[in-house]
């Protein structure tokens, strides 16, 4: 493991507590090393590689795409594991410059090590629930590595999914589910009588294993519906609404059983779905209208807009959300800037935003150590430890703080509004919810 793939593997599972509000992991390998090939959908772009490997044990190179080693970046891209991964558009004799990779794989392999392989290949612009057909790269991959060891040694491959509620809002939730192993070994006398076909066999079951470890909506027109019902029903992998009592498991089963129950049906010719997308469309439209979002009307129907919890937060973390804005407001709020000018796609927001954000208030407040030790208490111990874990924690009570400031304000609006209809215009979907989908 080399040293900065040994630093990311650590640092990023407490930024990932820091972004994510719940995580989870199914059926996840428990040791280090296990010369398997991890095919993973790619769901949010930099994201995935960055949860797959820090939530998860194995120890994993990555099959990148070659255009971002450029000069400068090569050394600090070896260092974190990743390997290049060159397209038919990336200039000339990619298949000789992949044929040099995939030996490199061989030898990975070989060790014991893992290789972590994103088979669609590419991210969705907007982030949607669903698989894109899987590449026969990884599946070939691990046939040119039991060659070059001679098939001496067990090559295994497996299917990874990144169930996000959304990659993009901090303080969401995420679960990685891996499936079980297939050992390449067994298919060598099928492989060696006709590889092409073994190849392409393997990938369509690694595509269907996939599919089990995620939110497949087959047809993504529909998969604004997919997630408009899980809005209402607050039962699904949503970010802003959702039971808490849930489980993440629980809401993670719901999401792919409402998706297959959608893949079962013939949706367009469907009368009372077609009508019901309607209608869900038209309340949403109406909230996006009146500046509303589904959780106030919720909250208003059931709590009659308290805002209690706003105010008992506010008061009781005022203290530390000062501290976190002094540590973290300045480059929080350049990072921001700089990340959505840059990137047109919001797909890279999230990732980019995390990755920077960590680097960027590390950096800014390294004065502070000094300052500290000096002015406050002559600790190097509790200086680090403040550093480490008190200005990242209060930062975060900082971010929040200003969401539970933003919903207090909001409720105090819609307090003075009569949203009655809107909520009556609720109860009537959720019933129909209720008649037309089982699963709900």
């Amino acid at each position: 493991m080399r040293f900065l793939y040994f630093f990311l593997f650590f640092s990023l599972r407490l930024s990932n507590r820091l972004y994510f509000r719940k995580r989870a992991t199914h059926n996840s390998p428990r040791g280090f090393l296990g010369r398997t090939i991890y095919v993973s959908n790619h769901a949010a772009s930099f994201m995935d590689p960055l949860l797959v490997a820090s939530f998860r044990n194995p120890i994993v190179f990555f099959m990148t795409r070659s255009d971002i080693f450029k000069p400068l970046l090569k050394p600090i891209l070896w260092a974190s594991h990743m390997l290049p991964i060159y397209r038919q558009h990336d200039g000339d004799d990619t298949k000789g410059k992949n044929e040099e990779v995939f030996k490199k794989c061989s030898k990975i392999l070989f060790n014991g090590r893992n290789l972590l392989i994103f088979g669609e290949g590419f991210t969705d612009d907007v982030f949607i629930r669903r698989l894109k057909p899987v590449k026969k790269g990884a599946v070939r991959i691990g046939f040119i590595a039991l060659e070059e060891m001679n098939w001496k040694k067990k090559v295994y491959i497996a299917a990874v999914g990144c169930n996000y509620s959304d990659p993009n809002f901090m303080r969401s939730d995420v679960l990685i589910s891996t499936s079980d192993k297939i050992c390449l070994n067994d298919y060598k006398n099928d492989f060696e009588s006709n590889p092409n076909k073994v190849i392409n066999d393997l990938t369509k079951l690694i595509e269907s294993k996939m599919r089990l470890q995620i939110t497949h909506v087959e047809d993504k027109n529909w998969a604004p519906f997919h997630e408009n019902v899980m809005q209402l029903t607050r039962k699904g992998m949503n970010s802003e609404n959702y039971d808490p009592k849930l489980s993440l498991k629980s809401r993670w089963r719901y999401s792919q059983n409402l998706a297959n129950w959608m893949n079962e049906k013939n949706l367009e010719e469907t009368e009372e779905l077609v009508g019901l997308k309607e209608e869900m469309d038209s309340y949403f439209k109406l909230l996006k209208r009146f500046k509303l979002k589904e959780k106030y009307v919720f909250e208003f129907q059931t709590l009659k807009g308290s805002r209690i919890k706003e105010l008992s937060y506010m008061i009781l973390m005022f203290p530390f959300a000062l501290i976190g804005l002094i540590h973290c407001f300045v480059p929080y709020i350049l990072i921001k800037r700089f990340t959505e000018k840059t990137f047109k796609r919001r797909v890279f927001w999230g990732s980019v935003k995390m990755l920077l954000g960590k680097a960027s208030m590390g950096i800014f407040n390294l004065p502070f150590i000094f300052i500290f030790y000096n002015f406050i208490y002559p600790s190097y111990l509790v200086v680090f430890a403040y550093y480490l874990f008190v200005i990242p924690t209060c930062g975060l009570i900082a971010y929040l703080y200003n969401r539970f400031l933003v919903d207090f304000r909001t409720k105090g609006i819609i307090q003075k509004m009569d949203i009655s209809k809107i909520i009556e215009k609720r109860k009537a979907l959720l019933e129909k919810i209720k008649h037309i989908i089982p699963v709900a």
